[in-house]
Order: structure tokens, then C-alpha cells, then sequence
């Protein structure tokens, strides 16, 4: 696993202020610049794609937004709703 820098960490934190979130969010962009996405944020130097990931969001480059409850009811089979869709409704309560 590469190193993430602190400085950077910590200035993504501010925007995204859960750490779940913020993973997922990172992850998913990490997959994106793999993939060979173009970087949204310019450096000097080589960034890993973590960091440059974590710059994004920093930066304001990159956002999210959380599923409604209705949007991942269609998503997902019965079974998994009731859990997806309580867990979706105390993730936005608590923002």
C-alpha cells in the first residue's frame, strides 16, 4: 500500500468529514486514475494516485453524493433493503 501523505489527508478530511466516506470516495477515484482518467489537479512532482485522488477532493475538484433511500431500494434485492435503506437514513442524519 503506498504512503499517503498526512498534509493531504488531512485537508480531504475537512471536505469530506467521514472517513468511510471519504475511502469509498477516494477508492473509487484511485480505480478512475488507474484506468488512465486524467488528473484534475496539476504537480510538480509524481503523485501517487492516492494522493492525487485525495488533492481532488481537496481542491474541491471532486465531490459526492449519498444514494436516497428510494435509489438504493432499486439497486438491490429485497433481502438487502431494509439493512441498505436504514443505513443510508442514519448516514444522512448524521450530516
Amino acid at each position: 500500500m503506498p504512503t499517503i501523505r498526512d498534509e493531504y489527508l488531512h485537508a480531504a478530511l475537512k471536505i469530506i468529514n467521514d472517513p468511510n466516506i471519504l475511502v469509498n470516495v477516494v477508492s473509487l477515484r484511485v480505480k478512475q486514475l488507474r484506468r488512465g482518467n486524467r488528473a484534475l489537479v496539476e504537480s510538480l512532482e509524481k503523485l501517487s494516485a492516492e494522493d492525487t485522488a485525495l488533492r481532488e477532493i481537496a481542491e474541491g475538484k471532486i465531490s459526492y453524493e449519498l444514494a436516497t433511500p428510494e435509489e438504493l431500494a432499486r439497486r438491490y434485492p429485497p433481502q438487502a433493503r431494509s439493512a441498505i435503506t436504514a443505513f443510508a437514513a442514519s448516514t444522512r442524519s448524521s450530516h
